[in-house]
């Protein structure tokens, strides 16, 4: 792979290989710190996301008067306990990151303030009434933006819900239960199908009494939080996309250590292993989450259909299938995924649009896609619409096609994966 100004070359690879540990998961990053902030006493967290959407959350809970203190991987927070929380002097920029804005709202709907939270133009166009609805039953003041951020909240006394999710989605689950531990009595919520449970595994560990019964979390409020250790475990959503390019390539083999192996999380790995895919994960530790190791080789793979059920616990690695798809024999078919639509770009039309720039035989349907596999792929301009998944999903696809591709905007993976082609440029030997 070779760097141009703004754009990555990408050069078809004959080898992946290698050993590797993932910078910390996100999502377990941005509830760690979220917690931590909420809690008294130190928080001291390791492994902490090199994502700038991790970033991010840092520098929202700094702006409200938590103390942070970051070296590296390391993050400690000195939590001065929710009500600790001052009213910040600006806007809470959550900058590319849905995650900080639709948890961090739950958070501050119980602090009695005005506070706004906004994003750059990518978030500032992403839907938030999910988040708002439920905080507005809890009695608090909750404005949008026709449905969108900024999202302008004024907090204070909550009662607690019981709340029926309309949609599965771990993001907002969360931002009700931190709002519930601020309220009055038991909140919980229910969700039509699993999501991340990320959220009811860590609260233990910060002094919280949570009840999971089926698809329903309790937490009752006026629980004082305590700080705590913890470490993250390599990022999930990251090691998708370095299993499915060991799997499509020729001489491929990875292994990636240290990896969350949450249930609510490896859908994609039961996905790759349908179409035929050699990949193993050995279980090491289970708590508070699965760990372990990832390992995966070269593989001929064959389409499936993606049960629409499972793909709210894929929906972050459905850009990762549709690349291995295009390498596939066979139809891959997702539906049930127009989530996809309204991420930080429209990761549908994004990944037919790219795919097909590669040769892939792709249909685009309202809810998801349909991949034809077969026809070689082969170099081809190709656009990341700023979408840090569209980019890297793109990548492993032109890894494996006849010729060079050239990838407009591939800073973009910052936002989650900062190392990400530096380390697909050592595994294909080219560091």
């Amino acid at each position: 792979m070779l760097r141009s100004p703004g754009t990555l070359r990408i050069e078809p690879a004959r080898r992946f290989r290698g050993r590797f540990r993932l910078p910390g998961d996100k999502s377990i990053s941005h509830r760690a710190a979220l917690l931590g902030a909420m809690a008294t006493g130190r928080t001291r967290i390791e492994n902490y996301s090199e994502a700038a959407d991790c970033a991010s959350t840092l520098g929202c809970l700094s702006a409200l008067g938590v103390p942070v203190h970051r070296q590296g991987a390391h993050v400690e927070i000195e939590g001065p306990g929710v009500e600790g929380w001052r009213a910040p002097a600006g806007v809470l920029d959550a900058e590319n990151s849905g995650s900080t804005l639709r948890m961090l709202a739950g958070a501050l709907a119980g602090r009695p303030f005005r506070s706004v939270l906004t994003g750059d133009a990518s978030l500032r166009r992403r839907p938030v009434e999910r988040v708002a609805v439920p905080l507005r039953a809890m009695g608090a003041r909750v404005a949008t933006t026709e449905g969108r951020p900024p999202l302008t909240i004024e907090g204070g006394s909550l009662r607690g819900i019981a709340y029926e999710l309309p949609v599965a989605s771990a993001q907002v689950k969360t931002a009700v239960l931190l709002a519930g531990l601020q309220a009055g009595g038991e909140t919980s919520v229910r969700e039509p199908s699993p999501s991340r449970d990320h959220t009811e595994r860590m609260l233990p560990a910060f002094g919280a009494d949570v009840r999971r019964e089926g698809l329903r979390a309790t937490v009752r409020g006026g629980t004082a939080l305590h700080g705590t250790d913890l470490r993250v475990p390599g990022d999930a959503s990251s090691a998708a996309f370095l299993v499915v390019a060991a799997l499509v390539l020729p001489d491929a083999g990875v292994e990636l250590e240290d990896v969350l192996l949450s249930p609510t999380r490896t859908a994609f790995l039961d996905v790759l292993r349908a179409m035929g895919g050699r990949v193993e994960a050995r279980l090491l530790a289970t708590d508070p989450e699965p760990v372990g190791t990832i390992v995966a080789s070269s593989s001929e793979l064959r389409g499936t259909r993606v049960d629409p059920a499972l793909v709210a616990s894929l929906i972050d690695e459905v850009p990762a299938l549709a690349a291995a798809a295009a390498h596939a024999e066979g139809r891959f078919t997702v539906t049930g995924a127009r989530e996809l639509r309204v991420k930080e770009s429209d990761r549908i039309a994004a990944l037919v649009e790219g795919l097909s720039a590669l040769g892939a035989d792709v249909q685009e349907l309202p809810d998801g896609l349909v991949v034809e596999g077969g026809p070689r792929l082969h170099g081809a301009p190709l656009h990341a619409h700023g979408d840090h998944r569209i980019a890297m999903a793109l990548a492993v696809a032109a890894l494996g096609a006849d010729g060079p591709s050239e990838l407009d905007d591939a800073a973009c993976v910052a936002v989650s994966f900062p190392g990400f082609f530096d380390l697909a440029a050592r595994a294909s030997g080219r560091a």
